[in-house]
Formats: C-alpha cells, structure tokens, sequence
C-alpha cells in the first residue's frame, strides 16, 4: 500500500510539473520581461522582442509577438513593420496560409510602401515553397505561377523580380513534368491517343521547358504506333531542327529509319503549325 501511495504522488507531482511548464509557456507569451502585461511595453519594444524570436529561430513565437503590435499600437509606423515582419516569421515557420494572410494584408493596406514587393514574392514563395513532386495536383504551382507573374509584372525594377523569374521558369517545367509523366503513363499502357494529347500539350504550351524533346519524341512513337506516318514524321523533323544534337533526335532518327521513313515536315496536321512557329519564327 505505501509504495502504491508513494507511486501515486510521484504521478501527481509530474502532472503539476506539466501544467506549471503549461502556464510558463503561456505568461511568456502573453507577458513582457518581468512578467507585465504587453501593453506596458512600447511598440518598438514588443517588435524588438519579435526580432529577439526570430533569432533564436522561434518563429511562431517571433509571429505573435509582431501580430501584437500590429494589435496593439495598429496605426503606427511599428505596426506596418510587424506586419511584413509577421508574414515572414508564418513564413520562416512554414505556416503558409497564414504567411499568405499577412503578405496579403500588407499589400492591401499598403500597396505604394516599398515593401510591397517584397509582401508581393512572400506571397508567391507560400505558394512556391508547397509545390509537392512531379505526381501530385499541380494547383498550387498554378497558384505560384500567377503569384510570381504578379511580382515581375508589378514589381519588374525590384530585386526580387529576378528571383521571380527564376522560379516561375521551374514552376513552369514542373508543370510541363507532370503533362510528361501522365503521357508515359498512357503511353507504356498503350493508350496512344491520351499519350499524344499530353505530349501535344508540352509541345504547344511549353515549348521553352526542358521537355520538349523528349514530348517530340514520344509523339514520334506514339504516331508510329498509331500509323500515323506523316504525323510522325513531322513531330521527328520539328525535334532534328530544334535539338538535332540530344539523345531524343538521335533515337527518334533510328525509330523512324527502322520503318523506312525519315525527318520530314507535311503541312496537313498541327506539328506543321508547331514547325513554323519554332523554325521559322512564324507564329499563326
């Protein structure tokens, strides 16, 4: 009976330690240093003790304490700077809907401020930052893509305008990576007509990617499957003009030699479209 009595306080005595490191927790937050309340303390104080947070890499709590300032003194010059401040600590801390929140407020109440731009590309990197892999929904690399065609646009003397342009380029190849991972996808189950409309899509909407090489070449195998010679024929001539010295052209070319064809662009099909626009510059 005694040592389960003896058990028993050990057990309470833990529980009152927790709550106790509970309500630590809590006073360190809701209070300033010597435990007052934050509304004794300055605005330049409270963001200051932001900054202290940030350092000691607590973004969550580097967050709280500039959204008190903007609570607390919300028309003063502090408060526009803690809220830039706040959107970069959600950010730091990789609570992007919030980060969103605070960079879109900013640029709501303070669209002509100098840091506007950079509200702008938080924004953008809340969306970057949660591009998932190649095989997942692709939404929110369309929702980075327009957040970072808005800093460019908006924003084109900036410094973060280049890193914008960056990044919108690998948003743009990650999309054309999914088109290309679905086509190989239909093509290896022989479901041609789907493989090809994906490849098309590269090749019409991404030309600038790093896919479109291998989406000439798929589009040679996928009409070579079909019978579709001329088709095939073409999407060969439009990779040789293009990426002549790549492994894809060199494929393609033994593919379409294999069946006694060769490279050549006929004028009845789209990729004849796609061969004026990318070799001759003639964009219809």
């Amino acid at each position: 009976m005694a040592g389960g009595r003896a058990n028993r306080t050990v057990v309470l005595m833990a529980l009152a330690g927790l709550t106790l490191a509970g309500c630590g927790e809590l006073n360190r937050k809701d209070r300033g240093p010597g435990g007052a309340p934050l509304e004794a303390f300055t605005a330049e104080q409270i963001f200051e003790r932001g900054e202290y947070e940030l350092s000691r890499k607590d973004a969550e709590d580097a967050a709280f304490y500039f959204g008190e300032v903007e609570r607390l003194y919300p028309y003063s010059d502090w408060a526009k700077r803690a809220l830039i401040m706040q959107a970069y600590a959600y950010h730091q801390d990789k609570d992007y809907e919030n980060a969103r929140s605070a960079a879109q407020r900013y640029i709501d109440f303070y669209p002509a401020d100098d840091d506007a731009a950079y509200a702008q590309y938080l924004l953008a990197l809340s969306y970057y930052d949660q591009i998932e892999l190649v095989g997942r929904d692709q939404g929110l690399t369309f929702q980075a893509l327009q957040a970072l065609r808005t800093v460019i646009e908006r924003y084109p003397d900036s410094e973060y305008a280049r890193s914008s342009i960056l990044k919108f380029d690998l948003a743009f190849d990650h999309l054309a990576g999914k088109e290309m991972e679905i086509g190989r996808f239909y093509l290896k189950r022989d479901h041609f007509g789907a493989a090809i409309n994906r490849f098309r899509v590269v090749v019409e909407d991404f030309q600038t990617t790093t896919h479109t090489p291998e989406a000439l070449h798929r589009l040679v195998e996928g009409y070579l499957s079909l019978g579709l010679t001329e088709e095939a024929q073409t999407a060969g001539a439009v990779l040789g003009y293009n990426y002549q010295s790549t492994d894809w052209y060199e494929d393609t070319y033994k593919l379409l030699q294999g069946q006694g064809l060769e490279p050549k662009v006929f004028k009845n099909n789209w990729l004849s479209a796609v061969y004026r626009q990318m070799v001759k510059g003639e964009w219809l």
